[in-house]
């Protein structure tokens, strides 16, 4: 994600927080400032704990994900909440059940570890229950830090298990919906469902006083659960052609031999973004658009061999393959071009792009089929 700082790899995931997420951290501060500036540092690092718990809750669900051989591509953290980017979602019920729920499990666990080790501070102080609740609104302290962060993971908890989509709940509304109803429709209802609690959230949140945080959170919820909807929609689409049937036919290619001059060439002279190099009736590796226009910008590039500027890893796809398949594919591979091939050897490239205007012919195929099928519908 753009403006974001990599904290490290853990368990081979990409850990990384976006600069705004500094905002959380003078809010924290904000919040203990009536105790002086050791009351500011303790609210700053109380928000530094908490988004510690958020993270593990966010790592709970890419390690399932990850079981599941689901890739994962990043952990990013903002100042509303932490998101793990998955290489593609899960389609199945059980999966997208077990990646939800890990989550607030992970809180869970936390809240239950925090209970038990407050009830031992509190036997030691001598504090009792209604003491450790004012703790919550009291200064600096040991008592208060665990108070806070034993409720902060309960909400956590409560809020995520709402069942708006795409939030934990809604992912496992979902998942049992999935256990009866076709993906596309338990993913339709949720959805849906999702966008309306959306709403009602933005009506709570306009009323006086105005709640800006709720507000911003409503917002993606309900922009998160239409692009999960078109996400769906492409997915029933694209899973019924084959790859064998959408690739370019007709595509342009290079030589090992050619140099970045004719790729050049190429590139002002077709529509064609992307260049099979090959040896033969061998493919070699793909040149890449932005590739060949680095290459121009440096000094002598258009001569440079194509060979030096392509990329050989690629996937490769077999023709027989869904377009739905080749998408997800290609977005776990950071590669927008696969070389396609069947029991014959190579045939040519798809692209990312060919892919979506495969989807845009299809659900218009798809629209008129339908309109012709309602017009033959008999009063």
């Amino acid at each position: 994600m753009r403006w974001s700082l990599s904290l490290g790899r853990p368990f081979g995931i990409d850990l990384r927080v976006h600069v705004t997420f500094v905002l959380i951290l003078f809010l924290g501060a904000s919040q203990w400032s009536a105790h002086g500036p050791a009351g500011m540092l303790f609210g700053a690092g109380m928000m530094l704990l908490l988004f510690t718990c958020v993270t593990l809750h966010e790592f709970g669900h890419a390690l399932v994900a990850k079981a599941y051989g689901i890739s994962v591509r990043e952990i990013v953290l903002l100042p509303i909440g932490g998101v793990a980017l998955l290489g593609r979602n899960p389609d199945r019920a059980g999966q997208e059940l077990a990646i939800a729920a890990a989550g607030p499990a992970v809180n869970v666990v936390i809240a239950l570890v925090l209970s038990i080790a407050l009830g031992a501070v509190l036997d030691t102080s001598g504090m009792g229950r209604d003491a450790a609740l004012a703790a919550l609104r009291a200064g600096p302290s040991l008592a208060t830090a665990m108070v806070w962060l034993l409720f902060m993971n309960i909400a956590l908890v409560v809020f995520n298990m709402i069942p708006a989509f795409p939030l934990d709940g809604g992912r496992i509304f979902r998942g049992l919906l999935g256990l009866f109803l076709p993906w596309s429709r338990a993913t339709a209802i949720a959805t849906r469902t999702g966008q309306v609690i959306a709403a009602a959230m933005a009506i709570f949140a306009l009323m006086p006083p105005l709640k800006p945080v709720l507000l911003l959170i409503a917002v993606v919820v309900f922009l998160g659960a239409a692009s999960t909807r078109v996400e769906e929609q492409a997915r029933t689409v694209l899973s019924t052609w084959r790859v064998g049937d959408a690739y370019n036919k007709h595509a342009l290619w290079l030589d090992e031999r050619d140099t970045v001059s004719r790729a050049a060439d190429y590139l002002l002279t077709s529509y064609q973004p992307d260049f099979a190099v090959m040896r033969g009736r061998d493919l070699l590796g793909v040149v890449l658009r932005e590739r060949v226009l680095e290459a121009l910008a440096s000094a002598g590039g258009q001569d440079i061999p194509v060979v030096r500027i392509m990329r050989p890893d690629c996937p490769r796809v077999d023709a027989g393959a869904s377009l739905d398949e080749v998408r997800r594919m290609l977005g776990e591979a950071d590669c927008r071009v696969a070389a396609v091939y069947d029991s014959r050897g190579y045939l040519g490239l798809v692209s990312l792009d060919d892919i979506a205007e495969a989807q845009a012919v299809l659900s218009f195929m798809q629209r008129g089929a339908s309109a012709s099928g309602a017009g033959n519908v008999q009063a």
